[in-house]
């Protein structure tokens, strides 16, 4: 389970925070680390020093220009927030994150992501809009103030944990291991490379359709993507919703989609 869990940096902006965040992985057991547009050198002296022991994370970790491709092979994506956003999204602790983590990588074979910002300002609405679930991590009201390699050791100590309790116990027994439908499910859930493709399609056919005004957007897409995020859409619903979507792009004569073909990619 531990090696199917990657941790995602984005725009971290000094070179021992990389490498506290690689020990502090490597001591609960995590491997896969992503760097999104890092504002520094990934592997230095520092880094290196401050990973104590841990540099062979620091040596595989993958890095991307945008969130995107570090998150495309992933079926739930958790993004750390510190604090309450405009609109309201799906909200764990850390303790819940953990009580659903093992039904949540149960049927299928994708990543779970865990997504951490920037030192200085966190992750922006956009990248948070990308996640399906928030975690937020309750710190004290009088220094509120947690280090970046502090919030991955906290996450990561609760992902260990969920992994030691499987060890011990059967997975359906575990509270909130049948998250998110109470039910082994007939399909497997959208990877988040389909479900961005899904969300470019419907932008556009809104558009198309007059519905959906880029200049003017008053949060059309953000509330559609909180509603579709928040459904947990597997891969046959998601297949439909293109399908629908299709069929509408031929009703408004849009050049570019054959005509008896559902866009399913």
């Amino acid at each position: 389970m531990l090696e199917r869990i990657r941790i995602v940096l984005i725009g971290t902006s000094h070179p021992g925070n990389i490498g506290a965040a690689a020990r502090a992985m490597k001591t609960m057991g995590l491997e896969q680390l992503a760097l999104v547009a890092p504002r520094c050198e990934g592997i230095t002296p520092e880094a290196i020093a401050r990973a104590s022991g841990a540099d062979d994370i620091l040596t595989r970790a993958t890095l991307h220009d945008t969130l995107e491709p570090a998150l495309t092979d992933c079926r739930w994506v958790v993004g750390a927030s510190a604090r309450s956003r405009h609109l309201p999204w799906p909200l764990c602790s850390p303790r819940e994150f953990s009580a659903r983590l093992p039904g949540e990588m149960q049927g299928h074979e994708g990543t779970v992501a865990l997504v951490f910002g920037r030192e200085d300002k966190g992750l922006t609405n956009e990248e948070l809009q990308r996640c399906h679930t928030h975690v937020h991590i309750p710190t004290s009201a009088d220094y509120s103030s947690l280090n970046l390699a502090a919030a991955v050791q906290v996450l990561a100590y609760e992902c260990r944990q969920a992994f030691l309790a499987t060890q011990t116990a059967s997975v359906d027994t575990l509270p909130g291991s049948a998250y998110p439908f109470g039910v082994e499910w007939d399909n497997p859930l959208a990877s988040h490379a389909d479900t961005e493709r899904f969300f470019e399609h419907l932008e556009r056919t809104l558009t198309d359709i007059g519905f959906h005004d880029p200049a003017n957007p008053r949060q059309l897409m953000a509330r559609l993507r909180r509603l579709y995020m928040r459904s947990r859409l597997d891969v046959m619903e998601l297949n439909m919703l293109r399908g629908i979507l299709t069929r509408v792009d031929r009703l408004q004569n849009r050049p570019g989609t054959p005509p008896d073909q559902t866009e399913t990619s």
